[in-house]
């Protein structure tokens, strides 16, 4: 029988160079270089009052090396990221073989929110001194993520005021019957469970009236409306998503069309994103020194549909700033997208309550794009009548040429009665055939006082050709980063609380996404990695 050396795959001694163990070309290796030689820390380092007594911290340093590669590798918790610096070499080479306990872990996390806003900065300015930003394009888009509250504790301050007499009212009626039970013989264990619900209804009572006395008046809205409060993580905000609704923040990110780098990542408690472009629009003009900044007159930014309003166009063009935002009906009006409902998935009419007939019924009337309309000759024909060798058996006539409707001037055509009456195609044409007798038909020309508003400009420039080329861009240009984030890095929830500490949580995964392009960029060779710093200067600055 053949021979063979004894593999032992789990050493427990082994004298290796930690240094030696992140790889040239690697991302570990790029992040160590760059937190060693190219960020300056020493904001951190205020943190800490133990010049002359107390004990020795941990550097700062090092914890940052640690989170940002567990955050690159799927590892959120502080607890699992304690493991991997016990067990795996390379957290082990980055953490130095220190083995930072997991509350170290958790807290410095949680204290991220000041000093890691300094951080990115200079990591984006590196990336900019690299060429990786290309100021011509900037996307905005946001994703909706759930966080560490529970949806279950959220409502206004009336909702908890009625949960609360209601649990009161609970606790009276089952201690008045607790309490005539006691004359009566009762087996030791009911009686237990029944003091044990007793005292659960009215800690649930109390916690109730304690939050309410703590907050005074409920959450508002942008527009001055009700928003829901949350007994868990009150700055958090219920949300719809394709999933469903959940209790979570809105994680904005704005990258650059160049090298798909996030120049500006933002974490908000607000599913509403119309309030969320302009401040990202802000913060991404003051994300550099003036001398750097990065938007420039030539600087185009996009969005899609969810960050479009009137109040909001308004704002940029106030700012002097370029942009292409989205309005809800564009694909109905780009004839690249008439054929995008074949691709959508059929409802299952067993679990989607939202499909019904009448909004089938009402989907299959012909609309006003399918009549045949001569501004010229000003006549009009009806799709039953296109339809025929003689078109003019379906002409409808005029009934009103300068007519106002909702601000806007329209010229408005109805069928005749001997044409409408006998239409095969009435079912198509009428909401309510056996109601209706004819049909009307108006076609709008602008508005009445003859003023265009922001939102018919940008509908007129996005569905020009050039505007069309311009915003197709966008879709390339994030959602790949969301794709990065979500999927390879596995962000699927954030696990802290308080809308300074979700922030600085994802503002950590946007930066391993950027420590990532410059490493691909920039460390990609393995002889490059190992020789003298490709980037200009240290700590930021050109030397």
């Amino acid at each position: 029988m053949a021979r063979y050396k004894h593999i032992d795959t789990s050493p427990r001694f082994l004298a290796v160079d930690l240094q030696r163990q992140l790889l040239p070309g690697t991302f570990e290796h790029a992040l160590n270089h760059l937190i060693d030689h190219e960020l300056d820390l020493s904001g951190f380092d205020a943190r800490f009052n133990n010049d002359a007594t107390g004990a020795a911290a941990y550097p700062p340093a090092m914890l940052l090396k640690v989170v940002l590669f567990a955050y690159s590798q799927g590892i959120v918790s502080s607890r699992g990221i304690e493991a991997v610096c016990r067990d795996h070499v390379t957290f082990i080479a980055l953490s130095g073989d220190t083995q930072p306990h997991f509350t170290t872990i958790a807290a410095f996390v949680s204290s991220l929110a000041d000093d890691i806003t300094r951080v990115f900065t200079q990591v984006l300015y590196l990336c900019d001194r690299q060429g990786l930003i290309g100021r011509e394009m900037f996307a905005i888009d946001g994703v909706k993520l759930p966080s560490n509250a529970s949806k279950q504790k959220s409502g206004t301050r009336a909702d908890f005021e009625h949960q609360a007499t209601k649990l009161e009212s609970a606790a009276r009626v089952m201690l008045e019957r607790h309490r005539e039970a006691d004359q009566k013989p009762i087996e030791a264990d009911l009686k237990a469970k029944e003091v044990l619900r007793i005292t659960r209804l009215q800690t649930d009572a109390t916690q109730l009236r304690q939050w309410l006395a703590a907050h005074p008046e409920d959450r508002k809205g942008s527009k001055g409306t009700i928003r829901k409060s949350n007994r868990t993580d009150n700055e958090s905000a219920k949300m719809a998503t394709s999933k469903g609704v959940i209790q979570g923040y809105t994680g904005v990110a704005a990258v650059d069309a160049k090298h798909q780098i996030i120049v500006d990542a933002q974490a908000h408690g607000t599913g509403s994103e119309q309030e969320l472009l302009v401040p990202a629009v802000k913060a991404i003009q003051g994300a550099l020194s003036d001398a750097q900044a990065l938007i420039t007159p030539t600087s185009l930014i996009t969005a899609d549909a969810g960050y479009h309003s009137e109040a909001n166009l308004k704002q940029l063009a106030e700012l002097e700033v370029d942009a292409l935002i989205a309005d809800n009906g564009m694909r109905q009006r780009d004839p690249r997208f008439k054929d995008q409902d074949k691709h959508k998935q059929a409802p299952d009419p067993l679990h989607d309550k939202s499909v019904n007939k009448k909004s089938k019924q009402q989907a299959a009337v012909y609309r006003p794009d399918d009549f045949n309309y001569d501004p010229e000759s000003q006549t009009c024909v009806c799709p039953a009548g296109t339809l025929r060798e003689v078109a003019t058996s379906k002409t409808l006539y005029g009934n009103g040429s300068h007519c106002v409707i909702n601000g806007y001037v329209a010229v408005k055509f109805q069928g005749a009665q001997q044409d409408c009456m006998p239409c095969a195609q009435r079912d198509k044409c009428l909401r309510t055939p056996a109601k209706t007798k004819t049909r009307q038909v108006s076609f709008f020309q602008g508005k009445a006082d003859g003023t265009e508003s922001f939102t018919d400009r940008m509908k007129a420039r996005i569905d020009s050709p050039e505007g069309q080329a311009k915003y197709g861009r966008r879709f390339a240009t994030v959602e790949p980063v969301f794709g990065n984030i979500r999927h390879n890095k596995q962000l699927n929830r954030f696990t802290l609380r308080g809308q300074k500490k979700v922030d600085a949580q994802w503002k950590l995964y946007c930066l391993v996404h950027n420590i990532e392009k410059l490493a691909h960029t920039i460390f990609r060779e393995p002889w490059l990695a190992e020789s003298r710093s490709p980037l200009v200067g240290h700590h930021g600055y050109a030397q």
